[in-house]
């Protein structure tokens, strides 16, 4: 059989499920920062967001009246080309920095507007983001 490994398995990650309290400005949030699409209203309380292209994972929204907060169980890490554009981005749609990267570091720890964990990896070093601009 032919084809990238993951493929070959039969098994890959078909989405990334986040647990939320305020389903449509998580919803929104998630869609602007990746720049998905909804295809269709799902249920209420639940969506799923797909990459346009079809090639990344899902990542579907699931409101919750109970929320646990502490030390996240999963998070994204999301890759970007330009860590210094997307962050401003993602903080202009209401993300958060909680704490500053250190000098040299390859990722930026942000939270979306409920204060769910992810992180902003950089591929390109010339172009990481830093508190001071």
């Amino acid at each position: 059989m032919e084809g990238p490994p993951a493929l070959q398995t039969g098994l890959r990650i078909g989405s990334v499920v986040i647990n939320c309290n305020d389903f449509e400005r998580t919803v929104a949030f998630w869609q602007e920062a990746l720049r998905y699409v909804r295809p269709q209203r799902s249920g209420s309380g639940f969506a799923i967001l797909k990459d346009p292209a079809g090639i990344a994972p899902n990542l579907s929204v699931q409101g919750t009246p109970e929320l646990k907060f502490g030390r996240n169980r999963m998070h994204l890490d999301l890759y970007a080309d330009d860590q210094k554009a997307e962050v401003e981005r993602l903080l202009q749609l209401g993300a958060t920095v909680p704490w500053a990267p250190g000098e040299g570091r390859d990722f930026v720890i942000m939270a979306d507007p409920e204060g769910k964990l992810f992180c902003v990896v950089g591929i390109d070093e010339s172009k990481y983001w830093s508190p001071t601009g």
